[in-house]
């Protein structure tokens, strides 16, 4: 059986002890560059999370391919940041499997980019978002940059720096002290940011928070575009799905210590909800066909302009 036809396998099929069972795969010789191709980039088997005593969330199965826009949803306190977390190799799944391109998530890899949960910049910070964004990629080095014309690797960094700011659309702002600059100015110099090592991956946590409604659109159309155009996977947690609807391949819903994952158009539904929160979930559509959520233990969601996909499939 193929990798892509063993992956299209695990995304139909309930999980099951034999799902999550260690597989003597582990002790199979690397994959060629093609077989790592096929693979999805992100895949996770029967993940256990645990902060101390307590157990986050149980029994977590999904996949999410190259270059797909996926979302991370439910409610305060499910654990969305510690999925994330579990890719960066900051919190270990046990049991089960969390792997990232193929490999057990590494701290640090250049693999993937990660944009935490908004951080907000004093006015009177006079850094200047050229060098924000420059951070991404010697922020480890001690010292300021040097000149760029007193070596090539700094013309080279200086350069990559360049066509970040133009790609997250800055470049009328960049050079302005960061403190000085409005959220969303802010928040497209912290994209590029994590985009500076050229991950394959980007971790994105509740990046639309605080931001006002025109904001939240055009900087999830920012990252839609990122996706496409780069091919590069795009993981986001979302509070509000509102904004980014539009753009998502699939979401991974967390509830009650558990997860569902598919097509927006398939996870959102009463049943799947019911299933997942344990308490009766009603899915309303309007007259142009855009759903209204009702029952939900935080307040009632819209999602405009949902599609459907491929079948949705609940684990735990």
């Amino acid at each position: 059986m193929t990798t892509t036809a063993r992956s299209r396998l695990d995304e139909t099929a309930v999980n099951s002890p034999a799902d999550v069972t260690p597989a003597e795969g582990d002790r199979r010789p690397p994959s060629s560059r093609h077989d790592r191709a096929a693979q999805p980039l992100v895949s996770v088997r029967g993940a256990t999370a645990r902060l101390g005593r307590r157990t986050i969330w149980s029994d977590v199965t999904f996949d999410v391919g190259r270059g797909e826009f996926v979302a991370v949803l439910g409610p305060n306190g499910v654990g969305k940041s510690t999925l994330l977390k579990a890719m960066l190799g900051l919190v270990r799944v046990a049991p089960g499997d969390l792997r990232i391109a193929g490999e057990p998530p590494q701290s640090g890899s250049p693999e993937v980019g990660y944009l935490p949960q908004r951080r907000s910049f004093d006015s009177s910070v006079r850094v200047r978002g050229v060098d924000v964004v420059r951070l991404g990629l010697d922020g480890n080095r001690w010292g300021m940059p040097l000149p760029t014309w007193l070596g090539t690797r700094n013309r080279k960094a200086a350069r990559t720096v360049r066509e970040l700011v133009e790609l997250v659309e800055a470049t009328d702002f960049a050079r302005r002290p960061i403190g000085q600059l409005s959220g969303g100015e802010q928040q497209r110099l912290l994209i590029a940011q994590a985009l500076a090592g050229q991950p394959s991956l980007l971790l994105l946590d509740e990046p639309l928070d605080s931001l006002d409604l025109l904001n939240q659109s055009a900087i999830a159309s920012l990252l839609d575009r990122i996706c496409r155009s780069r091919g590069m996977t795009v993981i986001i947690v979302a509070h509000d799905v509102n904004p980014i609807l539009p753009y998502l391949d699939r979401v991974v819903y967390l509830a009650r210590g558990r997860a569902v994952a598919g097509a927006p158009g398939d996870v959102i539904t009463s049943e799947t909800l019911t299933n997942l929160y344990g308490t009766p979930i009603e899915v309303l559509h309007t007259s142009d066909g855009a759903p209204v959520i009702v029952g939900l233990p935080e307040a009632t969601s819209y999602h405009p302009r949902l599609q459907a996909g491929p079948e949705a499939h609940l684990h735990g």
